[in-house]
């Protein structure tokens, strides 16, 4: 069975989709090529909006129409791997004897993790936790206009840090 195209009395196949309400794809009607052309030429998506309502329309497009989380949302997925990074519970720090890195106990790796947080072989736990913290907080997405340097820079900040905590538990 062919559909007929949906404009008038046209008596040509419909093939092609058209939408009849702006925000809803699964309403459409079929039209042939010919008329596809007519309403491809007359339809303006912003035709009902005002200039406010267009900007804010051209400015949310950005993130795929979803809603974005501030810095500080307790959805915010950084702000989530922090929390399950310094939570400890397995208290292994707590319970442990352990009060810092030994320099006879650096990887290569260690190493590396260390010089990308900026801190020396001798730093302690707690200090390498605070450092942490501070450059997701400066190099953050939210904080720097999604700025992919940034967010590749904290990648790697983020890597270094489970590298270096990976190392602790291994030394339990």
């Amino acid at each position: 069975m062919k559909n007929i195209c949906d404009w008038g009395k046209c008596k040509e196949i419909g093939l092609y989709k058209a939408p009849i309400e702006k925000d809803n794809s699964k309403k459409f009607r079929l039209l042939c090529l010919e008329h596809i052309k007519l309403f491809n030429k007359s339809w303006n998506y912003f035709s009902d909006m005002n200039e406010t309502e267009i900007e804010h329309f051209i400015k949310s497009d950005i993130t795929w129409h979803k809603p974005t989380k501030s810095f500080s949302s307790s959805e915010n997925f950084f702000k989530i791997l922090w929390q399950n990074t310094l939570d400890d519970k397995t208290s292994f720090f707590i319970n442990s004897n352990f009060k810092g890195f030994k320099k006879s106990r650096f990887s290569e790796k260690d190493r590396h993790a260390l010089q990308v947080l900026g801190l020396r072989e001798e730093t302690k736990w707690p200090d390498i936790q605070k450092k942490f913290k501070t450059l997701v907080k400066k190099y953050h997405p939210d904080k720097n206009q999604g700025n992919k340097k940034y967010e590749d820079l904290l990648k790697k900040i983020t890597l270094a840090y489970s590298q270096l905590r990976l190392s602790m538990e291994k030394t339990k």
